[in-house]
């Protein structure tokens, strides 16, 4: 197993970035792990690298590329108030939009290509919190090389806004699997029916889920709400749709 930091250049400036590969000799299917809002961080590497040993080759974007260097955050400290979120969060989040983040992603699917150890002629991509959203644009704008998506604990995939990552799924190709949490006010109920209802209605293979007693931020293992259970099941519904969809 190999973690390299990279830059990879975008229209907009160096975006930093991540790679783990698997042990042994390339090239892998190649997969786009797209970050939750509290950034890059040691949990986030862990799930790359857990990604990484199932034989395939991963990039882990920094999306907030544009804020300029920042040290890892605390998770305990960030939400250990609304202030401290705020503080945090703004800067970052306000660094990316649902144009920069789509714009950058035709960036790391070209330097993808340019890497003889990486499989990117078909290119897989995952998603977590504002990543789950990342994700689905990135299927909708790119639907000639993405061909599988996850999306977990994403919030506001199906709302009423222009930008909703739901009015993309007449674009999107990939095969779809998205998992909300039933203790996520980000996702209700009514939201996973308008996306699962989109995917469907444009032929798009999907399954949209909301997982028991699981919160907003289940997967990460640093996440306050880390639920073992969630995240487990998680690891088995993507792995199963990335083999599917990259070594099938």
């Amino acid at each position: 197993m190999s973690k390299t930091e990279v830059s990879i250049p975008t229209p907009d400036g160096e975006a930093r970035a991540f790679v783990f590969k698997p042990e042994g000799q390339g090239p892998w299917p190649a997969v786009i792990f797209y970050m939750d809002a509290p950034a890059i961080r040691p949990a986030l590497f862990g799930m790359c690298e857990r990604l990484a040993g199932h034989g395939y080759f991963v990039l882990l974007p920094d999306m907030f590329w544009r804020a300029g260097p920042y040290a890892p955050i605390n998770i305990k400290e960030v939400f250990a108030s609304e202030e401290a979120r705020r503080a945090v969060f703004g800067k970052l989040m306000a660094s990316t939009s649902p144009e920069k983040s789509t714009r950058d992603t035709g960036a790391f699917l070209a330097w993808l290509e340019s890497q003889s150890d990486a499989k990117a002629d078909k290119v897989a991509c995952t998603g977590y919190c504002m990543g789950a959203a990342m994700a689905l644009r990135a299927a909708g704008a790119y639907p000639d090389k993405i061909v599988a998506v996850g999306g977990f604990h994403g919030a506001r995939l199906a709302t009423d806004e222009l930008d909703s990552p739901h009015r993309l799924a007449p674009k999107i190709r990939a095969k779809v699997y998205i998992a909300g949490a039933d203790q996520d006010a980000g996702f209700p109920p009514e939201q996973a029916i308008r996306l699962r209802d989109a995917l469907t209605d444009a032929g798009v293979e999907n399954r949209v889920e909301i997982y028991t007693g699981a919160h907003h931020g289940y997967a990460p293992p640093d996440m306050p709400v880390y639920n073992e259970a969630a995240a487990e099941r998680h690891w088995r519904e993507l792995l199963s749709l990335l083999d599917e969809a990259l070594r099938g």
